[in-house]
């Protein structure tokens, strides 16, 4: 039995001592592989030195490499932001040069657009304002090249497109090229948040100012007031400048100020801050992002509401300007006509 037990103990051994000579066996074999395929890359790394060496240039160090291939990624990087800017300009989200409503270069950048919200029948009230402030003809271009300030009324088509009263506007047109016409707006009180964010959208695509401007066909607007009040803010680029308030939602549908998605406004039912009234601005950043976003931006049952919507959730500076107040006597820059 011990002679036995011997033998068998003197076979698992000769069996484990094989096992652990074919184990360095192939792991000889992957070592010398590994080390034939280093050195064979050495060797291709010294020709190659050899050969830029015999060109006359010097072997570069590894933080000189690793600066070339930063800079390389800069490149690809500065050429990538090259093309989307490019796509931006061609797509007019970038501003190009300035025009005059002629065509030609306008060297001097407007101080403001101001888009004068007019209806089918408000001639009267139209020939009031250029009498009173606006101008016609050479007076209207004056007001431009020497204030920077573009004024146009703003209307929009009737509900029977190519009524006597489109006409009649198409001829006042003629007469004065003084109206901003939004062929895709109806002349209604329901389409009023509408025209005013196609107004800022076409007037901050077609002329590069510093500031647009949303006023009413009957008051009376003070433009050396008006720029230097302008002037105190041309250093913020998102300011929303006007008569602040945060009224309250009416859920009444026979009040005069209805607002049918009153319930979007909490419970205790108040808007949030925005600027009301007659006349109120914003900067050319703001209004540029009105154009671009036109499609997707909601609209209440009021201008004014819907513009400051816009702004909720922007980095924007509310300004809560008492002169753009035009019914308090305390207004230096609008009134009634």
């Amino acid at each position: 039995m011990a002679r036995k037990g011997s033998s068998i103990r003197l076979s698992s051994s000769r069996i484990s001592s094989l096992l652990l000579s074919m184990f360095a066996t192939f792991a000889s074999f992957y070592v010398a592989g590994r080390l034939w395929q280093e050195s064979q890359t050495r060797v291709h790394l010294v020709k190659e030195l050899d050969r830029v060496t015999a060109q006359g240039k010097s072997a570069i160090s590894v933080d000189d490499t690793l600066k070339i291939i930063a800079c390389r990624e800069q490149k690809k990087t500065l050429a990538g932001l090259e093309m989307e800017l490019s796509a931006a300009r061609q797509e007019g989200f970038v501003s190009k040069s300035p025009k005059l409503t002629d065509g030609t270069e306008n060297k001097k950048r407007p101080l403001v657009v101001i888009g004068i919200m007019t209806s089918l029948g408000n001639k009267k009230k139209r020939d009031a304002v250029r009498q009173a402030w606006m101008g016609t003809g050479a007076s209207l271009k004056k007001l431009e090249t020497e204030k920077g300030v573009i004024a146009r009324f703003v209307i929009g088509r009737s509900a029977n497109k190519g009524d006597s009263m489109d006409k009649s506007i198409d001829t006042e047109n003629s007469q004065t090229d003084d109206f901003i016409i939004l062929d895709n707006v109806v002349e209604a009180p329901e389409e009023a948040s509408k025209k005013v964010k196609l107004f800022f959208s076409y007037a901050a695509d077609r002329w590069d100012a510093q500031f647009y401007a949303k006023a009413i066909d009957n008051i009376y607007v003070n433009i050396d007031a008006l720029g230097s009040t302008l002037a105190a803010h041309l250093e913020n680029p998102r300011a929303y400048i006007g008569c602040m308030k945060s009224g309250e939602v009416f859920s009444e549908p026979n009040h005069k100020w209805y607002e049918p998605e009153w319930w979007k406004f909490g419970d205790k039912k108040a808007y949030f801050r925005h600027a009301y009234g007659e006349m109120y601005v914003i900067t050319h950043a703001l209004a540029r992002f009105v154009s671009i976003n036109r499609d997707i931006l909601h609209s209440y049952a009021h201008d004014d509401v819907s513009t400051g919507s816009w702004f909720v959730g922007l980095d924007v500076k509310h300004v809560d300007e008492g002169k753009f107040c035009c019914s308090a006597w305390s207004s230096a820059i609008c009134a009634g006509v």
